[in-house]
């Protein structure tokens, strides 16, 4: 039987909340139902966090209440306050994700707090999921390099992967978030991590703006990883980090784990279908590599 790889599809939330038209409700909605039919188990559905500064992410409570409920199905809100977290628990929340940075200059531009003031906001979410048997998510941006400070020791992105891992968090997802990384060194942020945490609790999120993303995840897979975010169509990108392209897609991530012999327990056509879907909401061209492939296939037969 074949080795299975996760795939966390971060396209809903991820991808459109960097978009710069917010869809509606129901639009989401479809998307999401596109990315179940397709085969995803791991699914982020929003953030919820004020509108106000993320339009893109409204409602994303009243989103998850809307969607089926499949124990084999997770669904994912992003919940960075202990408000957040209350409005996803109010909806059935299952599973929730917290998030900071291994660079203290990006954090304080993303989440506006130093890395330690991050752990003691979201200590009370971790903290209260627990109590309500809620699984943490966490995710760790700017692992290799920084827009701000540039190059980030792998020990600084160790120490803060194994304080969230200590913190309650089942899975850490290590964000490379500007797309700047090369191999080389991914292979020595995934040694300092995998010197104080086991393969099993670790992801990798990589962004695609210099091309690297699937040459990244190969080194990953090296290393043992066997979790990876991917966005459907490309989509997002990182509105703290000026010229990221979107996240690796999930079309070509499935290429490359399905041409290495791993499962990913997705349905290619289907997941075509919602990739091609979405990019007509959007009316935006698909930057996959392996969507151009298919359709010209499908085109020519």
């Amino acid at each position: 039987m074949s080795e299975f790889v996760k795939i966390v599809e971060v396209g809903p939330r991820d991808g459109l909340q960097n978009e710069k038209v917010p869809l509606t409700l129901a639009q989401r909605k479809t998307l999401i139902l596109d990315l179940i039919a397709a085969g995803l188990k791991s699914i982020e559905v929003g953030s919820c966090v004020s509108a106000k500064w993320v339009p893109q992410m409204a409602h994303s409570d009243a989103l998850y209440a809307q969607l089926p409920k499949d124990p084999d199905i997770g669904l994912v809100l992003l919940t960075p306050n202990l408000k957040g977290f209350e409005s996803a628990l109010a909806v059935g929340c299952q599973e929730v994700a917290v998030f900071t940075a291994a660079s203290e200059s990006f954090a304080r531009k993303n989440i506006n707090c130093s890395i330690d003031e991050s752990f003691e906001k979201f200590a009370d979410v971790i903290a209260t999921a627990q109590a309500h048997h809620v699984k943490v998510r966490g995710y760790v941006s700017c692992i290799v390099d920084c827009p701000y400070e540039g190059a980030i020791d792998p020990q600084q992105v160790a120490k803060v992967t194994k304080r969230l891992y200590e913190m309650g968090c089942y899975e850490v997802s290590l964000g490379e978030t500007i797309g700047t990384a090369t191999p080389d060194r991914v292979k020595k942020v995934w040694n300092a991590c995998l010197a104080e945490l086991d393969s099993s609790v670790l992801a990798g999120h990589f962004h695609n703006t210099y091309g690297m993303a699937i040459a990244n995840i190969y080194q990953s897979l090296e290393q043992g990883i066997r979790v990876f975010d991917s966005s459907i169509a490309g989509l997002g990108g990182c509105p703290y980090a000026k010229g990221a392209s979107g996240n690796v897609s999930t079309e070509d991530l499935y290429y490359l784990l399905s041409k290495m012999g791993f499962d990913t327990g997705l349905n290619i056509n289907k997941l075509m279908q919602a990739s091609r879907n979405i990019s007509q909401v959007l009316n935006r061209q698909n930057p996959s590599h392996y969507a151009a492939a298919y359709w010209q296939m499908q085109s020519a037969e």
